[in-house]
């Protein structure tokens, strides 16, 4: 009796001729892709409608409160849609797999749906110039210059230390500052005519003040000597009485320090406020990618249960 041999074209039958890899790699790189450059576009408008609701010109603009309450919104939203799209398309893209339990498939979709978020991630950061650390980073960077920046007038400007910038000219607020020790008193106040007559004296007369009052700085007080020594130098300058000039003196110091002890407690607030703020941007962000990573790998079974149907 004769055998007849029958071939199946499993190709009609939708079932490949050999068994497919459980992971579709470009599913995951179009769904990656996508994500990156829908997080790229919604990102850059951001930063136009942030600095757009931004003024320099008081009672104007956004309050700080609003745009910091909206950075926060716009971040996650970023995340959140960026993540869906990608993960959405990572499964509506992915290989049909025939013959696998239904929980199987639905890991699977899980797992391309996360992996096109992780993916998305990497391109993002290498694209925006690892965008994610600089954010991190920006708070805590921030706070260190406006730190070093205001200690460094604050050390200088109220209490000059040399009483020179690198331009080797007097700045302003120390100009001022020597300048009142020599400010000259009415007529008919001036003990003696000064006797500091030049320019050339006098200007070295104001350093060498700014050196005394650099020097106790930090103390706090000016020591006896050196306010003599200082007011003798005023007095020469100004022709007042040694016993005015020793007045004058001690108040132009406590008032330089008073105005150094205040630009510190404003810089040592200034980090203490950046340093909050890079700590709620580090956790808005952890929120922000979690989300994503969650939201990518909903959209991906929901993707490839759609793409079962047909």
């Amino acid at each position: 009796m004769a055998t007849t041999s029958v071939v199946v074209d499993e190709s009609r039958l939708g079932a490949p001729a050999s068994h497919p890899s459980a992971v579709s790699w470009p599913a995951i790189l179009a769904g990656a892709v996508a994500a990156a450059s829908l997080s790229l576009i919604l990102l850059v408008l951001g930063t136009g409608l942030g600095l757009a609701s931004v003024s320099p010109w008081a009672s104007t603009g956004t309050s700080t409160t609003a745009i910091s309450w909206a950075t926060i919104g716009w971040v996650v939203f970023v995340a959140v849609a960026s993540s869906a799209l990608g993960g959405y398309i990572a499964g509506r893209l992915r290989t049909r797999w025939l013959s696998v339990h239904t929980d199987e498939v639905y890991f699977r979709d899980t797992a391309h749906g996360f992996l096109a978020w992780a993916v998305a991630t990497l391109v993002t950061a290498s694209v925006l110039t690892s965008a994610i650390g600089t954010i991190l980073s920006v708070g805590a960077a921030a706070g260190t210059a406006v730190a070093a920046a205001s200690g460094a007038d604050a050390g200088r400007d109220p209490g000059p230390s040399t009483g020179m910038n690198g331009s080797g000219q007097v700045n302003q607020q120390s100009a001022y500052t020597l300048d009142s020790l020599f400010r000259l008193s009415p007529a008919g106040d001036l003990g003696t005519q000064p006797t500091l007559g030049s320019s050339e004296s006098v200007r070295e007369a104001k350093s060498e003040i700014a050196g005394i009052f650099a020097n106790s700085m930090e103390s706090g007080k000016l020591p006896a000597e050196d306010s003599s020594y200082a007011a003798q130098l005023v007095a020469q300058g100004t022709g007042m009485s040694q016993q005015d000039a020793e007045r004058r003196v001690n108040e132009v110091y406590d008032a330089a320090y008073k105005k150094l002890q205040d630009a510190k407690a404003q810089a040592k607030d200034l980090a203490e406020q950046a340093r909050k703020h890079a700590a709620y941007a580090s956790l808005w962000i952890f929120i922000s990618l979690l989300s994503g990573a969650f939201i990518a790998s909903l959209m991906a079974t929901i993707g490839g249960r759609r793409r079962d149907l047909f």
